[in-house]
């Protein structure tokens, strides 16, 4: 889903030095535009990304799964022949979701994929690794399969492999879906999208630890705006088909700032700083986040704008109170009769 999403978020050793030098906190407040009437639809879609890790079944009995309806477990990718070496967790994982009336999916791909990943959308390959997914799905008792391709990854071979993949998934009453970045956007064949059963915008990752030059929010609320905008005006994508995607993990820039950190981290560090959407680090630093005021009024947004939110990843979130999943779930509920 996000850049690096492979990447450790950080060590022990650096959230202790963190937590000990203390931070000032900002008082940056977040953007609220909305429309607090608008009643949600019945079928308002909660996506949350689950990391695909050994300890699946015990990450996924973290999460609450009353707060979501759909849980994609990313990233499951074959080999360089597109065979699938399934966890011996996920078709628990399924069962445990299902048990919650939540749907699972199988993410494939993401934003640092295996380097042969190109090849297995090309023509030649298509079939076999169709064929595997479909399997994958069938094996482990999965909804559907998400397709997370990014980056030049998005190529002339798009199009003909989600239309393939949607045509034998739809066949046996599964889910197609797609992650979709606005900064490729000129890349998604209208075709292509047409097939999806519904789209999870990626509204996150302006900036990042790739870019410390240019240091900023990497997930502003005006850019959900933006973004659900285009996929809905510019594209003409009807806005029930339209997840909007919120982070739970921040960026940090300058001296002593972590790289990223996970809103849980912060939350700890800073238990001050939940509300804000940025906090200062002794000696310079800033970390840039989404705090619970903004989750709330991107919430609103989607309930206005869209026909679901998406979260990457549920188990970057706080506890208790300070939860960004809780918040979305509490905003749901006051708008739904």
């Amino acid at each position: 889903m996000k850049i690096l999403k492979n990447k450790a978020l950080l060590t022990a050793v650096v959230f202790v030095l963190l937590n000990a030098i203390g931070c000032k906190k900002s008082n940056v407040k977040a953007e609220v535009k909305y429309d607090t009437t608008t009643t949600v639809a019945a079928n308002f879609r909660v996506v949350g990304y689950l990391r695909y890790e050994d300890n699946l079944l015990n990450e996924a009995n973290a999460i609450d799964m009353g707060k979501i309806t759909h849980l994609n477990v990313a990233f499951i990718n074959p080999d360089a022949d597109g065979n699938f070496t399934a966890n011996a967790d996920l078709k628990q994982v399924a069962i445990l979701a299902h048990n919650n009336k939540v749907q699972v999916l199988a993410s494939i791909a993401g934003g640092t994929p295996p380097a042969y990943f190109s090849k297995l959308i090309t023509p030649a390959m298509q079939s076999k690794f169709i064929a595997g997914l479909v399997k994958l799905v069938d094996d482990n008792l999965l909804d559907g399969i998400d397709v997370d391709i990014e980056q030049e990854l998005i190529d002339n071979n798009y199009e003909s492999f989600v239309t393939a993949l949607a045509a034998a998934l739809k066949a046996k009453g599964k889910l197609t879906t797609a992650a979709v970045a606005t900064v490729y956007a000129s890349r998604y064949p209208d075709n292509a999208l047409a097939k999806l059963d519904f789209i999870n915008v990626m509204s996150y990752d302006k900036t990042g630890l790739w870019k410390p030059s240019n240091p900023g929010q990497h997930s502003p609320y005006s850019m959900a705006v933006d973004d659900m905008a285009y996929w809905s005006g510019t594209r003409g994508i009807a806005k029930e088909k339209l997840s909007l995607g919120v982070p739970f993990y921040g960026y940090g820039f300058g001296t002593n700032a972590p790289a990223d950190m996970s809103f849980s981290q912060i939350a700890a560090a800073y238990p001050d700083a939940v509300n804000l959407d940025q906090v200062t680090v002794s000696g310079g630093g800033i970390i840039y986040y989404n705090g619970i005021t903004t989750i709330k009024a991107k919430t609103e947004l989607a309930i206005g704008k869209a026909g679901g939110i998406m979260i990457w990843q549920l188990r970057q979130d706080a506890t208790g109170a300070n939860s960004l999943l809780g918040t979305i779930n509490t905003v749901i509920k006051s708008h739904t009769k």
